[in-house]
């Protein structure tokens, strides 16, 4: 059983984009005589064929749930997921993204102790622990007791929908332009960019849900650097949008203080475009040494660090080195792997 329930969610969320590639991956590879099952919306039955099986989510499973006993392996794909096997001979493989809660919601202890709590049951009743990231693992383990459970990591893959001769974007910049993708949250740190305008004529294009209050302060750093005109906040954008931005962009931004993983940067990559991070969380152990990192967010710090490295980028001829990085992250490595995890977990 795949818990597939975050597609009842909005699709522009990175464990939508996960549920998604994870089940279309995993049935790619899975054996012949392995029956997957898929615990989704029931307006969702049918999203991957006629190969798995469907079960349809109701919010009140997180209460109880006949028939999880006929399962041998149940995989929680979510952190903080209510849904679980309602017996003790299922096995459960459990996913940890991230703990960005701790990050994003410091002074909410409320939620915190009972996000820790409920991860803390997943935990418990797994027989197998896996973090989408070294950090993201190791951040987990200060946090919660894993006790004797083994553990390991498994990175997420990466893929990019292409449209060669695409070249109709819903806006299309006037002038060369930086991009940056992701839900317009204050974790993604996104107010430091517009001060990378300054002294140049690109625009900052940022893709993503932006019904926040956090995309006002974006706005207002944009005007106190006399930037504003070239400050897009674009919203959500199809698959054939965001191909045309990759593409096209001049680098890639992702200044975010809080990430499991890191999805948009590995896209980019994928495209032999410079991709700019912080220092922070995961995005090292993602971007490598083929990405270029921000050690502050004072601007001036960051407007050197730009124009060096856009100047290493283009005299050094990174593009092929930056694309081979992206290429090692791969949803059919990431499937076989959890396949694995499955088979591992079943002989134990």
């Amino acid at each position: 059983m795949i818990d597939l329930h975050r597609l009842r969610h909005n699709p522009y969320n990175g464990l939508y984009t996960f549920s998604c590639h994870l089940a279309e991956y995993l049935l790619l590879n899975c054996a012949a005589d392995e029956q997957l099952t898929y615990y989704l919306p029931k307006e969702k039955f049918g999203l991957f064929g006629d190969k798995p099986k469907y079960v349809p989510h109701k919010r009140w499973h997180k209460i109880f749930q006949t028939g999880t006993g006929q399962y041998d392996v149940w995989h929680l794909t979510t952190g903080i997921s209510q849904y679980r096997p309602f017996n003790k001979k299922t096995k459960v493989v459990y996913t940890i993204h991230d703990m960005n809660f701790l990050v994003e919601e410091g002074g909410n202890s409320k939620y915190n102790k009972r996000s820790l709590k409920l991860m803390q049951r997943n935990v418990n009743q797994a027989s197998h622990i896996i973090g989408i990231s070294e950090h993201a693992l190791n951040f987990a383990a200060k946090h919660l007791d894993f006790g004797f459970t083994p553990s390991s990591v498994i990175y997420n893959g990466s893929s990019v929908a292409e449209f060669p001769g695409f070249d109709r974007p819903d806006y299309k910049p006037a002038r060369p332009f930086l991009f940056s993708l992701g839900l317009v949250q204050p974790r993604k740190n996104l107010h430091v960019l517009p001060a990378l305008l300054v002294g140049n004529e690109y625009e900052l294009v940022v893709a993503g849900l932006n019904n926040f209050d956090y995309k006002d302060k974006i706005i207002e750093e944009a005007k106190r650097y006399g930037v504003e005109e070239r400050v897009k906040l674009v919203g959500p954008v199809d698959e054939q949008n965001k191909y045309w931005y990759f593409k096209n962009c001049e680098a890639f931004m992702f200044p975010s203080f809080a990430e499991g993983f890191g999805v948009p940067p590995l896209e980019a990559m994928h495209f032999g475009k410079p991709v700019f991070l912080s220092r922070f969380m995961s995005l090292p152990e993602i971007g490598g040494n083929a990405a270029y990192y921000f050690d502050d967010f004072e601007p001036e710090t960051m407007r050197n660090c730009f124009e060096k490295s856009l100047h290493d980028y283009k005299t050094n001829n990174r593009i092929e080195s930056i694309k081979q990085h992206a290429a090692l992250f791969s949803w059919h490595t990431t499937a076989k792997k959890y396949l694995d995890v499955y088979r591992k977990v079943l002989a134990s």
